[in-house]
């Protein structure tokens, strides 16, 4: 580890002196790709001299240990065990910081939320997701957009997909692919049954146009009327907009929108964060069973978690993670969850690491 370290503190001095020079300074291009590298290399770099610093402090004080003075060699002691734990809370952190990032981190996503099992009770759960979500972002200052959504006369959702915005919003949201159950008496329900119904969650990192392009003759273009809930809101004229990508036979819809143009914008947003996704699914497919983290697949088709309305309790089957305070989590307060997700993930990945 730390001669690799080694290699890449002179790398970090090299991409510091080019970051100095008149043409790498006019081109944009250039300086803006290695200021980002910099960016990324600091804070390892800085954790990287603590260590050697620490290392240094260790050796110069057990040299001070062998002194004749009693006085001398008790404060050489001290600073030798303080040392040592210094050089081995660094080399600790130091692990974490070398985990490989995942490059859709810092990216914004689109999430899609699909009624499963249980009928109307499966729907009106898909809006409760998508309210908890709504209200997540809200509190870390993202924005959240409707794409497209399919109601239901009773104020659920057969599926609904929209995009939150954020630096970080994936990093943050990545987990929560998979199936979501959830156990409670139904608003449908007179007779006070608990019924258990699931709903399935897709998290997709957003596309740009750069990292995935598209060729418009792989494309086939429908339009057509939309249609809603109980009649309302439906267009006379055909504004709806249906993607197919020929090569893949994705599919993707969109009628959320009065105009046929903000539709199609729409409908293209969802149709490239699908296609990166399927893009990452084939790459992690090749990276080795032991590398790959241990808290899900982000499988569409994997129950990640049960919400138990009659305990108040959310339940996080991946990590074993019980929680008593399930109306304040469905009420947006999601970070006790996510932290201990991505805490198991990078446990999983420090232990890839040391086999």
């Amino acid at each position: 580890m730390f001669e690799k370290l080694t290699k890449t503190e002179e790398h970090y001095e090299d991409i510091s002196n080019r970051l100095t020079l008149p043409e790498v300074i006019s081109d944009n291009e250039q300086y803006a790709a290695l200021m980002k590298e910099y960016s990324q290399l600091t804070p390892i770099i800085e954790k990287y001299r603590e260590y050697k610093k620490a290392v240094a402090d260790e050796e110069e004080a057990l040299l001070l240990t062998e002194e004749s003075d009693p006085e001398m060699k008790e404060l050489a002691r001290e600073e030798l065990d303080d040392a040592k734990a210094r050089k081995e809370s660094t080399a600790e952190e130091l692990k974490v910081l070398l985990i490989p990032k995942d490059p859709n981190d810092d990216k914004s996503v689109v999430i899609e939320i699909r009624g499963g099992a249980g009928g109307e009770e499966a729907c009106l759960f898909a809006n409760s997701l998508f309210r908890m979500y709504s209200m997540y972002s809200e509190s870390k200052h993202w924005k959240t957009e409707i794409l497209n959504a399919n109601p239901t006369e009773l104020g659920g959702y057969k599926e609904i997909s929209f995009s939150v915005e954020g630096a970080g919003a994936y990093s943050r949201l990545k987990f929560e692919s998979g199936v979501h159950r959830v156990q409670r008496v139904p608003e449908t329900e007179s007779q006070g049954r608990i019924q258990t119904s699931t709903v399935t969650v897709a998290v997709l990192p957003e596309a740009d146009e750069v990292e995935l392009n598209i060729d418009p003759t792989d494309l086939k273009i429908d339009v057509f009327r939309a249609s809603g809930a109980g009649g309302q809101h439906i267009n006379k004229t055909e504004s709806a907009v249906r993607i197919t990508h020929i090569p893949t036979g994705t599919v993707v819809e969109c009628q959320d929108e009065r105009s046929q143009h903000k539709n199609k914008d729409k409908a293209m947003k969802i149709l490239r964060s699908r296609l990166y996704e399927a893009l990452c699914e084939e790459q992690n497919a090749k990276i080795a069973s032991d590398r790959r983290s241990q808290v899900g697949t982000g499988s569409r088709s994997e129950r990640i978690r049960t919400y138990n309305f009659p305990e108040g309790r959310l339940t996080d089957h991946r990590i074993g993670l019980t929680l008593y305070k399930l109306e304040s989590i469905i009420n947006g307060s999601l970070d006790e969850v996510i932290d201990a997700l991505n805490a198991a993930d990078r446990a999983a990945k420090l232990a890839g690491e040391e086999e």
